[in-house]
């Protein structure tokens, strides 16, 4: 038990969820606040853990404060509010936002740890809800390094893959050339099996074939059998994708990097969107080809 540690977990969300589960199935001890009670209750009913009235409740006598909400504005929310984690944080104590969120944020909340004393980390994670299920999240990592190596008894809980980038922020903006390779990746994929599709061909046998060579990607492997079904019930939302091509366009005009392909796929996912699409996974690019 020398090993177990105490860890709150702010937001219940579809990977928030699972994540929290692996921390009580660890052996930690574990305390959990999420907006919506009967999450916080369901979530008691299958862990071991202790539900808390408030963010700050969780975070108060923990070691390690985990939070995974919405946006930038949910973060603010949970942490920076009266009854928010980092007023309620002890000295030495380590906030970990595994948000998508902005860089500036991440380097508000380092700087508001900081003054507590604390330590924090932005650790996005990528892998989708199926990767927080099956414990096999890639996370990447901002912060100091001896706050980074004093967290990896929390992330190898969910984590295959842990790497730190640099100083605070360097997670967020780790996770923004994720999301744009994962964008520009998708548009081909749905232009390729479209012009598959109307070249009277055999998507399946196609796939089987270019999936062998250098045209080979993990969307292609998990995604393109469902694309042409027409099915786009999986993984991350077009809305969240939007979420996170919008903090990336705007870093990327602070920072002067052109990302022409990304504005593009940025509004494709719009018109997704206005077909109905905004729940729909982010391989929803091709219905926008089919209703053109």
């Amino acid at each position: 038990m020398g090993n177990n540690k105490s860890v709150a977990f702010v937001g219940l969300g579809v990977m928030g969820y699972p994540m929290a589960g692996h921390l009580a199935r660890a052996g930690h001890s574990v305390k959990i606040y999420n907006r919506t009670a009967t999450v916080m209750q369901r979530w008691l009913d299958e862990y071991p853990g202790t539900g808390c009235g408030s963010p700050g409740e969780a975070a108060r006598d923990s070691e390690f404060v985990c939070c995974c909400v919405g946006n930038d504005e949910d973060v603010r929310a949970v942490t920076l509010a009266e009854d928010g984690i980092i007023g309620a944080l002890g000295e030495t104590a380590i906030l970990v936002d595994h948000t998508t969120a902005s860089a500036e944020l991440a380097r508000e909340l380092d700087a508001a740890c900081e003054l507590k004393g604390a330590g924090f980390l932005d650790a996005p994670v990528s892998g989708g809800q199926a990767g927080a299920e099956n414990g096999q999240l890639t996370i990447m990592v901002g912060g100091e390094p001896d706050v980074y190596d004093r967290a990896a008894a929390v992330f190898d809980c969910y984590a295959r893959s842990v790497k730190r980038m640099g100083p605070a922020g360097s997670g967020q903006l780790t996770k923004m050339v994720n999301q744009l390779c994962i964008a520009g990746v998708l548009q081909g994929l749905a232009e390729g099996l479209h012009f598959a599709e109307q070249a009277g061909l055999d998507v399946a046998d196609v796939v089987e074939i270019i999936s062998k060579g250098a045209a080979q990607s993990w969307q292609m492997e998990h995604r393109s059998q469902t694309m042409a079904a027409g099915e786009f019930e999986f993984g991350f939302a077009v809305d969240w994708m939007r979420k996170d091509l919008d903090i990336t366009l705007r870093t990327a005009r602070r920072i002067n990097a052109r990302l022409p392909l990304a504005a593009l796929v940025d509004q494709f996912y719009a018109d997704v969107q206005a077909y109905g699409g905004a729940r729909w996974d982010t391989s929803s690019l091709i219905e926008r080809l089919r209703r053109s």
